[in-house]
């Protein structure tokens, strides 16, 4: 079954210095129908302002994964790191027992357009940790690459939940398949162009959820950049 999420459906918030279009509820944004996908809470995709961001701010018993897609982000958290990302890297960070951070464009003239995603840890009320990480771009061209996985891949970023995050890039026409293992479930949001899974179109800023598929067969009516994450 694909449940398609229409992105003219989807919630938005304009407070000048951030920009966000959230897939689930999120802060002011409730809706008790779209609250999360299996062990997924949050999957925002933010446009902040050149040199905005988000303030200290405390989080616990969450994996929190950051996607840059344009510009510059910089983390600082109250373990000690200080890193800026850009495309290309991807930021994780396993709030655990309790960490404290900020996120900001790390430009003073470039718009930051990163995803936020957060998922419910598979253990609960371990230490915090935080992870950066880099992967070659040029291997996201009609492959579907993993970033962040629970398995230890090359250039992957480790997570606390049994799930992969692949990215792919596909050229217009290409196609791909993804084998799915039983019980398994799928999320999808595409980010640029338009898609078919499974013959189902997608256009840019939608969201599917996917759930008792045998395996899932991409093709990019467009040339398309799209995630997927693989989750319990």
């Amino acid at each position: 079954m694909i449940d398609v999420f229409p992105a003219a459906e989807r919630h938005s918030a304009d407070l000048g210095w951030l920009r966000s279009h959230p897939s689930y509820s999120f802060g002011a944004y409730n809706d008790p129908a779209r609250t999360g996908f299996s062990v997924m809470r949050v999957c925002n995709d933010d446009y902040l302002a050149p040199g905005r961001g988000f303030g200290a701010h405390p989080h616990s018993d969450m994996e929190i994964v950051s996607i840059v897609l344009n510009g510059l982000i910089r983390h600082e958290d109250n373990m000690g790191n200080s890193v800026v990302s850009s495309f290309g890297e991807v930021q994780r960070m396993s709030a655990g027992t309790g960490v404290i951070h900020t996120e900001f464009n790390a430009s003073e003239e470039t718009e930051l357009r990163l995803l936020q995603l957060w998922f419910m840890p598979k253990e609960r009320g371990l230490a915090p940790s935080y992870e950066a990480s880099s992967f070659d771009v040029d291997k996201l061209h009609n492959a579907l690459l993993p970033v962040v996985s629970s398995h230890e891949l090359e250039n992957t970023a480790s997570i606390g939940q049994d799930m992969t995050i692949y990215l792919s890039k596909l050229e217009q026409g290409e196609e791909l398949a993804y084998p799915v293992e039983t019980g398994r479930k799928q999320f999808i949001y595409l980010i640029e162009g338009v898609l078919e899974v499974n013959g189902v179109k997608l256009e840019i800023g939608d969201t599917a959820q996917i759930d008792a598929a045998d395996e899932l067969a991409f093709a990019a009516v467009t040339p398309a950049f799209f995630m997927l994450i693989d989750l319990p």
